[in-house]
């Protein structure tokens, strides 16, 4: 971080310059990423106190934590414009006027100093008082200029175990506010407050219960600009143990996330009323620009991970040679697969991952993303090193999960259907029929990848990401409409977001997401419902899939479960057997559910929003919010979908009864 002078610094403000620094020998850092209607404080995060003080200064540092307000700054980290005090504010108090802000003798009751502060000990501490002041009016001047008007977020927090009543989470001091003015903002702040959620507590949010908001921040501000509105808010220190200074860092965590989306909706709605743009939404009001942590963390994540891709490992490599040997020895053997060696090795791939630097990313919802889509690579490296042993399924149900006796209901609703006649009469077209149908369309849609054919995957097709290629099993058969369905599922979807995440500056979408194989299958299907080309013996396969995976897990037994498959479904052999080894490769793999589940879950989500920005790269429905508010900040390209995913009837009736009846 740089270091500046008060002068250099405001010189850089003046100019429009974005820069992060430490000011006046580190007594408070600015951060600009960009020059927005919206400022956030945290000046009693500080801790430090100069060397010449020490010796006179009674108080232990756990007493002087506890009158400061730890952890503050990372309560305001998701904003483009901060500034944070880093001196203690026993040495001087930015909330108090400057002739004011350093303690004579006594604060809180206790005895701070073994004697008075000299004159020039006292005239140090009020130049750095000063200095801070003349920085964040510079700040003010210059985006009032810009925008009309400006709203400082002031943010504190307190000591709440003191006080015997009950005391609200987070508390607005609205005595030195014009309510007739603004008193619409503070409502607005105390209202998206009250929507945050924290683990194991309850939420509260109120104006002037606890604290009335007479610090001089606001008084300062009130005394030289007329279109500013602070904010002082207080939060409660439920995220630590305010005695010893312990911090809860799952509590901080959510508390990040949620002062990120209260601060900015508040901001957006200030703007709406009183500044330039009437249409200014949340994404308006953070940072456009992706920051180096982000950048630095993507990369080494990157470098780390994009080998690692399950279907690489999981099909079996003899599965010719041991599905011949099953279905001609009377299915009653269980074929003995084997499988590509891992060439990684799982200790330190964890050990890397664990280590990648997720904390000095500053905004909330991306720093949580990351954590995600971490948590989720070290299961994907369990499952992978257990391929083939007795743990592997084990693994499986922790990554992919299994299917519930909701999404068991779906899939027998849907094998109780009767079969579309037409489709039996289709004629069947080749692997290399296939091959020529995909490229063209690939063509047409303007995709540039390559098609080849294959005999070492289990699927008819299958898309490998790192590679952007499309793998064609060299046995399989299709239909027409089977092609054009698979043409948007593989092609339309698979290849189009393998293709769109390669674009990004972030690599994280090419790696996947959590959860990304149930929202990715699930717009897949979805994609051939908006074609017109999902069939009921294509629900009916996928519903299958739903019934094949309870088996495996109810049975453990390659045979048994194939048995029961083709007799109570009236199966062919072959599509028995890959069906079954579909559950079975690895030693029990439940990924296969997901297809039913995902489908449902996407359409609905596409009954009431758009669900394009799902297709950037290897999303999951659990980040969706924050990946469609990275593309509405202007991080990464809005993607463009080959078709519409607009939700609407399929024109046949019956689908769309049964595809509605999905619960």
């Amino acid at each position: 971080m740089l270091m500046l002078s008060e002068k250099e610094c405001i010189t850089l403000i003046k100019n429009g310059e974005c820069f992060h620094a430490e000011v006046d020998d580190g007594a408070f850092i600015v951060k600009i990423d960009e020059y927005a209607p919206i400022i956030c404080a945290a000046i009693h995060n500080g801790h430090r106190l100069r060397n010449d003080l020490t010796k006179s200064f009674l108080l232990s540092k756990e007493e002087r934590f506890y009158e400061e307000d730890p952890y503050t700054d990372e309560l305001i980290s998701s904003f483009p414009i901060q500034i944070i005090g880093n001196d203690s504010r026993f040495e001087y108090d930015l909330n108090r006027a400057k002739t004011l802000s350093t303690y004579f003798k006594t604060a809180w009751d206790k005895q701070v100093w073994q004697k008075p502060l000299t004159q020039k000990q006292r005239a140090k501490s009020h130049s750095k008082h000063q200095a801070f002041y003349n920085v964040l009016e510079t700040i003010v001047t210059v985006i009032e200029k810009q925008f009309n008007n400006a709203i400082v977020f002031d943010i504190h927090s307190y000591n709440y175990k003191r006080i015997e009543k009950d005391s609200p989470t987070f508390n607005i001091g609205g005595g030195q506010i014009d309510v007739e003015r603004w008193g619409g903002i503070v409502n607005q702040f105390e209202k998206q407050l009250n929507k945050i959620e924290l683990p194991n507590l309850n939420v509260r949010a109120a104006t002037d219960e606890i604290f009335q908001g007479r610090g001089y921040l606001i008084t300062h501000i009130n005394a030289h600009f007329d279109n500013t509105l602070v904010l002082p808010t207080e939060v409660k220190k439920v995220f630590m143990n305010e005695a010893s200074g312990e911090v809860y860092p799952l509590v901080l965590e959510e508390l990040k996330a949620g002062f990120k989306n209260a601060i900015s909706e508040t901001a957006a709605f200030f703007v709406r009323r009183y500044g330039k743009r009437k249409k200014t939404q949340k994404a308006d009001i953070l940072s456009s620009s992706i920051s180096s942590e982000v950048l630095n963390l993507d990369k080494k994540l990157f470098l780390l991970c994009k080998s690692i891709e399950t279907l690489n490992f999981i099909n079996p490599v003899n599965l010719i040679a041991q599905r011949n040997k099953f279905l001609k020895k009377n299915s009653y053997i269980s074929p003995n697969f084997n499988y590509k060696q891992l060439n990684i090795d799982p200790y330190k791939f964890r050990e890397h991952l664990y280590n990648l630097p997720v904390s000095e990313i500053n905004d909330a919802d991306i720093q949580q993303l990351y954590r995600h889509v971490i948590d989720n690579l070290a299961s994907k490296i369990d499952l992978l090193a257990t391929i083939g042993t007795d743990d592997f399924v084990y693994n499986s149900l922790k990554y992919y999960g299994e299917p519930s006796p909701n999404d068991i209901a779906n899939a027998r609703f849907l094998l109780h259907l009767n079969d579309d006649e037409s489709e039996q009469t289709e004629e069947l077209l080749s692997s290399d029929d296939a091959i020529d149908y995909f490229k063209f369309q690939a063509k047409e849609w303007g995709l540039n990848c390559k098609i080849e054919k294959s005999g070492k995957i289990v699927a008819k097709a299958m898309v490998n990401n790192e590679k952007a290629l499309l793998l064609i099993n060299k046995e399989a058969l299709f239909t027409q409409k089977e092609l054009h369905a698979f043409a948007y599922h593989e092609l339309g979807i698979h290849m189009l977001t393998t293709i769109n995440a390669k674009k990004h500056p972030l690599k994280v979408f090419s790696l996947g997401l959590a959860g990304n194989t149930h929202t990715q299958e699930g717009i897949a299907l979805y994609s051939e419902y908006c074609s017109g080309s999902l069939t009921t013996k294509r629900l009916k396969t996928i519903a299958l899939r739903v019934i094949a995976v309870q088996y495996m897990l109810e049975h453990g037994d390659f045979v048994k479960t194939y048995h029961s498959l083709m007799n109570e479904f009236n199966l062919d052999k072959e599509f028995a057997f890959t069906l079954t080894t579909r559950v079975y490769r690895g030693g029990g793999f439940t990924k296969d559910y997901l297809y039913l589940k995902g489908f449902r879950d996407v359409l609905n989500l596409a009954k009431k929003s758009s669900i394009d920005n799902l297709l950037v790269g290897k999303t999951g429905l659990l980040d969706f919010n924050v990946v469609s508010e990275i593309v509405a900040r202007g991080m990464i390209t809005k993607p463009q979908p080959l078709f519409d995913l607009t939700y609407k009837s399929s024109g046949d009736n019956v689908l769309d009864f049964v595809v509605n009846s999905i619960k």
